[in-house]
């Protein structure tokens, strides 16, 4: 079974019709649901994709994500302590930044193995390594 990383601009992108990249998204998340691929996310995400998101489109996102279309990994506050170090190898002020949504990204692609993620944040996810040297996978 294929499997994917969202990313909070990808939701964005999925649910807002202005976005220049909402129809990638919309069918990527339609091959996605016919092929039946695990997608995954964290509640940075979630968090930063809803307060993006006006309504009444942010309804429809969250509904979307209540109803299982991804599962939402959660972290808890000891998480905090390894994805610090990783936020401040990958901050260069004033240039760029790792915030908290992308590093709990990181933090489950290390966890999970997945390295396929949906985002637009090509800058940032095409510098970003995990431990094992791995790049992710821009869809």
């Amino acid at each position: 079974m294929a499997s994917a990383l969202i990313d909070a601009s990808a939701l964005v992108a999925a649910f807002v019709s202005s976005e220049p990249k909402n129809q990638h998204y919309r069918e990527l998340f339609q091959l996605a649901s016919l092929e039946h691929w695990s997608l995954s996310t964290t509640w940075p995400c979630v968090t930063e994709a809803s307060y993006l998101v006006r309504p009444p489109e942010r309804f429809e996102l969250l509904k979307w994500i209540g109803r299982g279309a991804v599962s939402v990994f959660p972290f808890g506050q000891e998480a905090l302590i390894e994805l610090v170090p990783v936020m401040q190898r990958y901050t260069e002020s004033p240039r760029t930044e790792m915030d908290l949504a992308d590093a709990s990204l990181y933090a489950l692609a290390t966890d999970t193995g997945v390295t396929r993620i949906m985002t637009l944040d090509k800058r940032d996810f095409s510098r970003y390594k995990l431990p094992d040297g791995r790049a992710f996978e821009i869809l």
